[in-house]
């Protein structure tokens, strides 16, 4: 009768015939997760450039703070865009204000006398971009391709100032997205006649800056 072996270890059958394999799998995981690791942070790199610029307006009343839409209006963003950045509406007043309609500024200063702006932009009023109550639309003449600086809040749904109610329109760029307490404020103060236009607030409503909102910046 053969002896027992029960008890004794084989070691040989426990022994890895190839000891590349383990590290084979070890590799192939650290691989998987920095491709994860890329891809996510691939996604959140995209998330971040697709975030809506949003500009804080500084008035002697509050702050407003608006969101930009550069997918809908962007020549009309990079304008604006333009003379936040040259500091250009620092000093300058909400000169139009009529409740129930609209708040207009960004083109005279306190003595109501109007700055020099960069050349016109062309209108880029579109049938859906409408002008509902918050959002910000560039003022212009009778020309439809003439708005350089001057900006206006809806305070109310105006859609007759939209593109093919009554003629090419009034190009939204934006929307207030906070301070909408601020331009009804504004929407409320006295109004009368003064340097031969009307509807001017009877104590200067001051734009004391504007400036480009940082992405780690708090405002609340």
């Amino acid at each position: 009768m053969a002896a027992s072996h029960s008890g004794v270890i084989n070691v040989s059958q426990y022994r890895m015939t190839n000891p590349v394999k383990p590290f084979r799998y070890v590799m192939q995981i650290v691989l998987c997760v920095t491709l994860m690791l890329g891809v996510a942070s691939s996604l959140a790199a995209r998330e971040r450039s697709n975030e809506l610029p949003q500009v804080i307006i500084e008035t002697s009343e509050g702050v407003i703070e608006v969101t930009l839409r550069p997918d809908i209006a962007p020549e009309t963003v990079e304008n604006f865009l333009t003379y936040v950045e040259n500091g250009f509406y620092e000093g300058t007043i909400f000169h139009r204000v009529i409740p129930g309609f609209m708040i207009q500024g960004g083109g005279f200063d306190d003595a109501l006398n109007q700055k020099q702006t960069r050349d016109p932009v062309r209108n880029e009023a579109k049938p859906t971009a409408k002008n509902l109550r918050g959002t910000i639309a560039m003022a212009r003449t009778s020309a439809p391709d003439s708005a350089t600086s001057q900006f206006f809040i809806n305070l109310a749904d105006n859609g007759f100032l939209d593109a093919g109610v009554r003629g090419p329109g009034y190009a939204v760029f934006g929307k207030v997205s906070g301070g909408m307490g601020v331009v009804d404020a504004i929407a409320g103060k006295k109004t009368g006649q003064s340097g031969g236009m009307a509807d001017v607030p009877q104590e200067p409503i001051v734009i004391r800056s504007v400036s480009l909102r940082k992405a780690d910046t708090d405002t609340q």
